[in-house]
């Protein structure tokens, strides 16, 4: 039995080492070629890339941010284009429900990743967690949302950067993590600083 976990956690490894090394390969060769870099001067110039990241969050204790309702409070860690191996923080409110209660409004949202080298991008979104899931949502998700996110600037080489795209998050039966998957582009500064 020893063995055989030792076996299972080696080909999860393993399988996991493959999968993220898929994530960013496209946009870094992309990136490494010139293609989305500077001009043939060397100089800074702001582009538009493709934008994807992946977070598994975990519920914080509820803050006090929002008076007469549930703030909620979500830490995670991931990974994703641009800001590699990271961390994303969500601070909302619930806003409140729908009449018929099959959908949830958040908003009034702090939300920020920190990338691998520890500049901040600084993100906005707000929408619905909706019940029941969808008929294309594998059978453990309990609720999901799939709401468009903004890219507000940041920090370090986020600083002036703008963008966003389209969340594709959900909760599951199958642990008490959010899981969160964001899909767009950001405009931001390349080229030699």
């Amino acid at each position: 039995m020893k063995n055989f976990r030792k076996l299972l956690c080696l080909v999860f490894c393993v399988s996991l080492c493959f999968a993220c090394a898929d994530f960013n390969e496209d946009v870094t060769n992309d990136l490494k070629s010139g293609k989305y870099g500077s001009d043939k001067d060397g100089d800074m110039k702001m582009v538009t890339v493709p934008f994807k990241v992946h977070y598994l969050g975990t519920y914080m204790p509820p803050g006090d941010k929002c008076p007469g309702t549930t703030n909620v409070i979500v830490d995670g860690v991931g990974e994703g284009t641009h800001v590699g191996v990271s961390t994303i923080h969500f601070d909302f409110c619930i806003l409140g429900a729908t009449a018929s209660g099959d959908s949830i409004f958040y908003g009034n949202t702090d939300a920020y990743i920190i990338a691998d080298n520890g500049d901040s991008l600084f993100v906005s979104i707000e929408g619905a967690v909706v019940s029941p899931p969808l008929d294309d949502h594998p059978d453990y998700v309990v609720n999901y949302w799939r709401d468009e996110f903004e890219i507000l600037g940041g920090t370090g080489r986020f600083e002036g950067a703008t963008g966003g795209g389209w969340s594709d998050d959900y909760n599951s039966t199958e642990d008490n993590n959010s899981h969160h998957y964001w899909e767009g582009t950001i405009t931001m500064l390349k080229g030699k600083r």
